[in-house]
């Protein structure tokens, strides 16, 4: 069994559940955060950390939310590991509180900084 990112995280991106990761599950995209289930050990001590509730285990998913089993599978396989906390996303705190944020998923790369000169 698992741990799941679910649509809250989408447009917000807190990591404050990644400095407490014992494994390093996490890997990061552009907009959210998820979880690799090859790599969760199940130990729930990210649930506490995320300030919009943005993880569950996978037997609590809501059904309107199934897919998200499925996509954090499938994006853990793409996007890589973030292993420190950074800064949310500039307007995470609009984000936040607002649903039905699949359509603003970002499944490309992570933006990176361009190397300084």
């Amino acid at each position: 069994m698992t741990h799941v990112v679910l649509e809250a995280c989408i447009r917000c991106k807190y990591t404050d559940c990644v400095d407490v990761c014992p494994v390093d599950a996490f890997r990061e995209g552009p907009n959210m955060l998820v979880i690799d289930p090859d790599d969760c050990i199940d130990c729930a001590v990210c649930v506490p950390e995320c300030p919009v509730e943005a993880i569950v285990h996978e037997d609590d998913v809501p059904a309107r939310q199934l897919a998200f089993i499925r996509l954090n599978a499938e994006l853990a396989k793409r996007w890589p590991t973030i292993v420190r906390s950074k800064s949310a996303l500039p307007d995470a705190d609009q984000w936040a509180q607002v649903t039905d944020k699949l359509p603003h998923l970002d499944r490309g790369q992570p933006h990176r900084k361009a190397p300084e000169p």
